[in-house]
């Protein structure tokens, strides 16, 4: 298998649970969408470094410290423990898992239904219905750099939507 092909069957596998953990650090979509990427793509670059054993728990390093690096980044105030990596190793799609996806793939659709047009439509196709480009040139008939300003601003006007909503782990716990 070449390495293309071992990054599309990671990302296939893995792209959910990396997804959630980034998105624990987080507390933002758009944030840990990008965090989730950019695992994927030091996987990518560091595969020859990689030994072939356990790629979950490797890739789960990945994504908690590109989070604590973004964390850090960010000037945050306190930044998560490990904790989170290790009980996404432990618990593979637990229940909080599914419902976290839920509530945020709510949070998602309001936030796209509360832009205008012609942004509101482009970013439920893209970011909620997770269309690809070129589906959505055909289903809409817009030129595809139109389409590629339109995403480009909706997520700007996303990420200050979504902002709006508390981090996950942004504050520091009182006893």
């Amino acid at each position: 298998m070449n390495a293309e092909q071992q990054l599309e069957q990671w990302i296939n596998q893995y792209q959910n649970l990396i997804y959630s953990i980034c998105y624990k650090f987080t507390g933002n979509y758009f944030d840990a969408e990008d965090l989730a990427q950019d695992t994927f793509l030091s996987a990518y670059k560091s595969m020859a470094y990689f030994d072939g054993s356990n790629e979950r728990a490797w890739l789960c390093k990945i994504a908690t410290n590109k989070s604590l690096d973004y964390l850090k980044r960010a000037g945050r105030k306190s930044v998560p423990t490990e904790d989170v990596y290790f009980s996404a190793i432990a618990a593979p799609e637990s229940v909080e898992e599914k419902y976290l996806e839920k509530e945020v793939r709510q949070k998602l659709y309001d936030c796209c239904l509360a832009l205008k047009p012609p942004y509101r439509e482009v970013a439920l196709d893209y970011y909620y219905h997770e269309m690809e480009i070129g589906e959505i040139v055909k289903k809409t008939g817009k030129n595809i750099k139109t389409l590629q300003t339109q995403i480009y601003r909706a997520k700007g006007m996303l990420k200050k939507l979504y902002g709006k909503e508390e981090p996950a782990y942004g504050k520091t716990a009182t006893h």
